[in-house]
């Protein structure tokens, strides 16, 4: 019988004696995350396949047979891409844009448009795609629950212009009002808080520790350390605190769309 790529990463690490723990000293990953490769939970990125290879001398297969599909995300979003398919429950945190699984069409345009270098029609036209294929989660009516804790500027910058916008914020406060998401919107009025420097997203899961991703520009790490994880929920847990109710989001996001439909 085939390995599958997990199984077949086990057995080299076996024959080289070493430990999951010891791999991941080496790689510079931790042995929560070798584990989860190993047992098909995961994907590597391309960067911890190359370490891997060299950790474990195997040229560049595991590199070059690494797990992935034809849909167009950023090589450091792969792995969260894939847990984000298996949660059962997502917390997200969006300082300046509409997080992407609840981007419409045109929205999700516009923000490509502000790429330097400039995407091919093609290239954006992927892309779309798949953030669009990545809201498909929400066809299923019950989970993941998914709770989207956004910065007051989201809804502020018209990002695409008035009309954009306005169809942007409507389709947040239908998924709202079907009960589908919860959105909790930090106003400006509360000035600093812990999570205005980082865009982040929490999963859980049925079966496996919850996880956490982090990015920035041209980079994205995702994080499986029980202590950095549980630190990263209490951050999210203590800004939602200050946020706007639901009712009250509620509100906003209505008061926010008809604002802009007015300009039109």
């Amino acid at each position: 019988m085939a390995c599958t790529y997990g199984e077949w990463l086990k057995e080299r690490r076996e024959a080289a004696g070493l430990t999951q723990q010891q791999l991941a000293d080496i790689t510079l990953m931790t042995r929560s995350h070798i584990a989860h490769i190993e047992a098909g939970r995961r994907f590597p990125s391309e960067e911890d396949a190359r370490r891997l290879d060299m950790a474990l001398n195997t040229g560049n297969v595991l590199a070059t047979f690494r797990p992935r599909d034809d849909l167009a995300v950023a090589d450091h979003f792969e792995a969260a891409r894939a847990l984000e398919r298996e949660a059962t429950m997502i917390r997200e945190f969006s300082l300046s844009l509409v997080p992407g699984l609840l981007q419409t069409e045109r929205y999700a345009r516009a923000v490509l448009n502000t790429a330097f270098p400039p995407w091919s029609e093609e290239e954006s036209d992927k892309i779309v795609v798949t953030r669009l294929e990545r809201a498909k989660i929400f066809t299923n009516p019950v989970a993941p629950s998914f709770w989207a804790l956004i910065d007051e500027a989201v809804i502020r910058r018209p990002v695409g212009g008035p009309d954009v916008m306005a169809e942007q914020i409507t389709h947040l406060v239908r998924l709202v009002e079907t009960e589908r998401i919860r959105v909790h919107v930090l106003p400006f009025g509360l000035g600093a808080h812990s999570l205005m420097q980082n865009m982040l997203t929490l999963m859980w899961f049925a079966d496996q520790p919850p996880a956490a991703y982090g990015e920035g520009l041209h980079m994205g790490k995702l994080f499986d350390t029980p202590s950095v994880v549980q630190d990263l929920q209490h951050r999210y847990d203590f800004t939602l605190s200050d946020a706007l109710p639901l009712r009250e989001s509620l509100a906003l996001l209505r008061a926010t769309a008809k604002e802009y439909e007015d300009c039109e």
